[in-house]
């Protein structure tokens, strides 16, 4: 039987080059390379860049395809996948923040993006921030959406018991249709009832390069000690909802504090 993301992805990608994106590969160093969805035409720069930082479950253009057709028009629109989602892939053994927020910069800049407006969900919010913190002269502004500044200890162990889970590795990576299940209800507010097939298909279609994964998360938490809170130079706009489970509206309130 075939499975629907591997029926869907292609038509989605059609769909995409139709409204004037197509996939680009970029060589950040040998070994590394980012599969970044972007603007077809080579001159997109009288158009502001709003690049799209997708989060911990789907690759980018999956997890922003509607944002995607609702931008294009009027911005040019950058939608890369991080290091081990998507087509995107490294031989380094890096997996924190700071090396995700490299590669992406460095992948812009390959593409002529000399400044733009990030949006950031959950683990994406978490690389845009030190995207800012990093490159403030690549950085205009953020729309951040259920994400952290940083994912310290406090904050983490507060939003795993306010969803019931003893590691983000139990609930990012889920090793069954059920849990596939568990996960999109939780981390989304009203899901529609789908059939159970698609949890399998799901499983099967997006949840490769697990190893590498858990490495990335395994080091996304941080000490509280060790955090300091940066001073951000850009307009920065948070979006959340207030039922929001994994990071509660409180969260939403110390953050813009």
């Amino acid at each position: 039987m075939l499975n629907l993301f591997s029926v869907y992805k292609p038509i989605l990608h059609g769909v995409m080059k139709l409204a004037g994106m197509s996939p680009r590969r970029v060589e950040i160093q040998r070994g590394t390379v980012l599969n970044i969805w972007a603007p077809t035409t080579t001159r997109p720069h009288h158009k502001p860049a709003v690049v799209l930082l997708h989060g911990f479950a789907m690759d980018g253009i999956l997890t922003w395809q509607l944002q995607v057709l609702a931008l294009v028009r009027n911005y040019a629109v950058y939608v890369p996948d991080f290091l081990f989602f998507g087509g995107s892939v490294t031989d380094r053994a890096e997996r924190t923040v700071e090396f995700q927020s490299e590669c992406m910069a460095r992948g812009l800049r390959q593409l002529g993006v000399e400044k733009c407006t990030l949006v950031g969900l959950s683990y994406g919010g978490m690389v845009g921030f030190k995207m800012a913190e990093m490159y403030p002269d690549l950085v205009r502004s953020m729309v951040v959406t259920c994400s952290v500044m940083a994912l310290t200890e406090s904050v983490s162990n507060a939003g795993l018991e306010r969803i019931g889970f003893p590691t983000w590795s139990d609930f990012l990576l889920p090793k069954t249709p059920k849990a596939v299940k568990i996960m999109f209800d939780t981390a989304a507010y009203k899901l529609p009832n789908l059939p159970s097939f698609v949890y399998k298909d799901i499983l099967e279609a997006m949840f490769n390069n697990r190893k590498e994964r858990h490495e990335l998360l395994e080091a996304l938490v941080t000490s509280d000690k060790a955090f300091t809170i940066p001073r951000y130079p850009q307009k920065i706009h948070l979006l959340w909802g207030e039922k929001d489970k994994i990071f509660d509206i409180e969260t939403a309130h110390n953050l813009k504090e």
